[in-house]
């Protein structure tokens, strides 16, 4: 497993639970992380565009046969 492939999954793995948590916790994120949420508001748009373009590159390095 390569260096590409170790950090696409964390990404996407973070890009998973950033959706998830936008959708599901924004509250309990704003309550609990005061400081973080005022520079990192949860907006459902941001957090889609970020799973777009994590699922692109990860699209792109497959393509290329770089992923696996």
């Amino acid at each position: 497993m390569s260096i590409k492939t170790v950090i696409f999954y964390l990404l996407l793995a973070d890009s998973i639970s950033c959706n998830l948590m936008v959708v599901f916790g924004a509250k309990w994120y704003i309550q609990h992380f005061r400081v973080f949420s005022r520079w990192f508001p949860p907006a459902k748009g941001w957090a889609l565009y970020y799973l777009i373009l994590v699922l692109w590159i990860g699209f792109l390095l497959f393509q290329t046969h770089q992923l696996f």
